[in-house]
Order: C-alpha cells, then structure tokens, then sequence
C-alpha cells in the first residue's frame, strides 16, 4: 500500500526537510504552511498519516486537529518546541497519537511514521474484514446490528454500548485472536494507552452471556496474545 504522509508546518526549512526524510522512505508527501492548509490538504487528498507543528500562524496545530479528527481517523504526530509535559497532554487529549520534541533525530520521526502506519493499515484491514451483516449467530446467542439487540436462548440481554461494540466485534471474526490493544483502539477509536478495562468488560461480558463466566464456553482466552469468540455450532 503507498502511503500518503501530509506536513503541516510553518518553518520552510524544517517543513521540507520532513518531506525528504518522508520521500526517501518511499512515502508519497504533501506539505502545508499552517493549520488551515492542512485542513484544505486533507480535504482534497487521501491523506495516511499527519505531522503537525503545534505552533502555527493562522491555525494551530491544536486547533487544526480538533477540526479534523471530527471526520479523519488517521494517525497524527505533533511537532513541539517545548517539551513540557501539559503541551504532552493537551495535545494527545484532543486527537493526537503522538508527539515529538524538536529538536529530533530524522530516524526517530521515520520510526514512529512506520509503526503508527503499520498500526492503522492492521485497524484499516480488521474494519474491511467486518461482514456487513445485520445478525450474527453462535451457539444460542444471537447478536442483531441493526435492533442493537442481543439474546441468549430467546433470552434478551442487557449490554451497555461498549459492551454491545466489543461483543459485536468477536462474534463477527469468530476463532479470530484480538490482543487488548486492538480491542481498545477498534471500539474505543483512539490509541489504547492503558488497556486494563478490556479485562473488566470482558468480565462483565462473560457474567451477562455464560452459563459459568469461570468456565466459558464463548469468550475464550488465548494466554498471551487476547481474547476470541469460540466457534461453537
């Protein structure tokens, strides 16, 4: 897959310095001068990942991504001269996946551009591997997409969303293995930080849909790589 990576930054000098780095790599690349440019970039290009200055005339980097992550999820990293850490914070509470302080070492940019678009091209083919079913069936428990419905023996079982979205997932690619992490960032849509509530849904799930949550039948655990639904017929 040829990637296409956009630079938004103010600086000429660094803004095409990145570009290079991004063109030896094999990257197709796009640059803009400020947030608002970016914005009209991302509009009009299939754009794979974004490298966005925090401080920018015109439109900030902040603001800009705010503005895109309304319609965009692809990967962003943030450009910062300062290294404090609320600008940490700020900038990856409001839709970054991550942040580099200059100044940095081109093989470091090149090395997270690389795992963060490996990391969502793995997002991109799970999301096209979903069938477009409104039922899915295993065993006796039934989920419905379209009524949000779930049953178990004709049984209907309350689930709240996050439940219902990580049930739906496992049940849609039964014999599948999703780790926690990819649980996380494929229902809650933003990079999993800390993945240990996928272990109390889970927990939650099994005491709603198994006979016995302590010997499941189909939410299965595969030690040291994540969770599957069983293919029970």
């Amino acid at each position: 897959m040829e990637h296409t990576i956009l630079v938004v930054e103010d600086e000429q000098g660094i803004r095409e310095a990145i570009g290079i780095y991004m063109k030896n790599q094999g990257y197709n690349v796009i640059l803009a001068a400020n947030g608002k440019e970016g914005l009209e970039k991302i509009e009009t290009n299939d754009i794979h990942l974004a490298i966005v200055d925090i401080m920018m005339p015109v439109m900030d980097g902040i603001s800009m991504v705010m503005e895109a992550r309304k319609h965009h999820d692809f990967p962003i990293l943030f450009l910062s001269a300062k290294s404090e850490d609320i600008d940490k914070i700020t900038g990856l509470n409001i839709g970054a996946d991550d942040y580099i302080t200059k100044p940095f070492q081109s093989m470091e940019l090149v090395a997270r551009v690389r795992s963060h678009l490996r990391r969502y091209e793995q997002i991109l083919n799970l999301k096209n591997e979903t069938k477009n079913e409104d039922e899915y069936m295993i065993g006796d428990l039934v989920l419905n997409n379209t009524t949000k419905r779930v049953t178990l023996n004709s049984r209907d079982i309350k689930l709240t969303p996050k439940e219902f979205d990580i049930l739906k997932l496992l049940i849609s690619h039964p014999g599948q293995v999703f780790s926690s992490q990819q649980i996380y960032e494929l229902v809650w849509k933003e990079e999993a930080i800390n993945t240990e509530t996928i272990m109390v849904h889970i927990r939650k799930l099994r005491e709603k849909i198994e006979a016995n949550p302590k010997k499941p039948i189909y939410i299965k655990v595969v030690w040291g790589q994540g969770y599957k639904m069983e293919n029970i017929q």
